[in-house]
């Protein structure tokens, strides 16, 4: 198993590389191209939305405190009502320009942005962006915006499950930093990221290598979009620099009117120590199935498994590190377009006992959750 990290590193190092080499041609094929994508109105537009998401949970387990495991940063108060996110965003849209601010409350911004200066934890996203092209193709945003990883955000009604996939969880939901995108047809989008690390507004103290991605979203009709995202820096200061390599790949796809099928992987690799040729893996399959019943009435199925034995993501202190199943089944009821009622329930498994149960500790837990979640725009 030894050559196995080794060889992923070497593999993902030359992939990232060709990405970066590909998207620099495309941005400079785009100086040139004369075919136009469809462009806002010459008069700009400003829109102003908002989302709210309270909710209940009860964990089977009773952990003291009412926190529930350190791997969940949304819905995560045991036996409470509380809310998950509440949210306001202004969005404005001109013909060659594009801004966002989004401020939001709530638990989510309380645990996922623990890391973040108190001013900043508030922030849901700040940023600014020019079309860098006459035919806008070729787009520059800076700021603070949503992570290009994972095909599940922070807005719970925008997922197929109530809850996130622990691999959401545990890759960034943001990023700040500059990001370029090339619109390259209605089909392909492929973007590149400097950004200040692994879900950081403040960067680590003491580290001064920024982190890059690669973004490639295609999408080959209507009924299916691909994607393959990464991420390759560091989330330690210089002294102690061990670098990170990141792969996300998922594919959405309609299968029929009723029927939506999501399966993602997961894969990356950190430096053990310093300099070390050696490297540390995890990684997470997700097969998540929803069908609608009609348009109020769904439900959807979720089967992952995420594996961290050294606990570079989620450190557990156990013998055999995070590996987790999990399980999930979610009824939805959409009043109207505004309001959506969700159940969910749902089972982790694990090979050690890592979950608090009371003065003990187990191998499972079980919890079921409510929410109401109101939306406007």
């Amino acid at each position: 198993m030894d050559g196995l990290p080794n060889l992923y590193l070497r593999t993902m190092k030359s992939i990232i590389l060709w990405a970066l080499a590909v998207f620099a041609s495309l941005a400079a094929l785009a100086q040139d191209d004369t075919t136009a994508i469809p462009k806002p109105n010459n008069k700009p537009k400003l829109n102003l939305s908002g989302f709210l998401d309270v909710y209940y949970t009860y964990d089977f387990n009773k952990p003291e405190g009412q926190e529930r495991p350190s791997f969940l940063y949304n819905h995560n108060r045991h036996n409470e009502f509380n809310l998950n996110l509440a949210l306001i965003k202004l969005n404005l849209q001109g013909r060659n320009y594009r801004a966002n601010i989004g401020l939001m409350a709530g638990t989510y911004s309380q645990y996922n942005l623990a890391a973040e200066q108190a001013v900043m934890r508030h922030v849901f996203e700040a940023n600014a962006g020019a079309a860098l092209t006459k035919n806008g193709k070729l787009w520059l945003d800076a700021g603070i915006f949503a992570s290009h990883i994972g095909f599940e955000g922070a807005i719970s009604a925008d997922n197929l499950n109530l809850t996130r996939s622990i691999l959401a969880e545990n890759s960034p939901y943001y990023l700040a930093g500059v990001k370029m995108t090339y619109y390259a047809s209605d089909k392909l989008e492929v973007a590149a990221l400097i950004n200040n690390g692994w879900q950081r507004i403040k960067r680590v103290n003491g580290n001064s290598l920024p982190g890059f991605g690669t973004q490639v979203l295609y999408k080959p009709n209507g009924n299916a979009t691909l994607n393959w995202s990464t991420f390759i820096g560091t989330d330690d200061p210089d002294s102690v620099r061990r670098m990170r390599y990141f792969n996300n790949f998922y594919g959405n796809f309609s299968l029929t009117e009723q029927l939506d099928l999501i399966a993602g992987f997961d894969i990356g690799a950190q430096q053990v120590t310093n300099g070390s040729s050696g490297y540390n893996v995890w990684y997470s399959p997700v097969v998540i199935v929803k069908y609608s019943f009609t348009n109020k009435w769904a439900v959807a199925a979720r089967g992952e498994y995420y594996q961290d034995e050294r606990g570079v993501i989620i450190a557990t202190g156990t013998p055999d590190g995070f590996k987790t199943a999990s399980t999930s089944l979610n009824v939805d009821y959409a009043m109207n377009e505004y309001v959506l009622f969700r159940v969910e329930g749902r089972w982790f498994n694990s090979q050690n006992e890592i979950f608090e149960k009371g003065d003990a500790m187990s191998r499972n837990n079980a919890f079921v959750i409510g929410s109401i979640a109101v939306r406007f725009q």
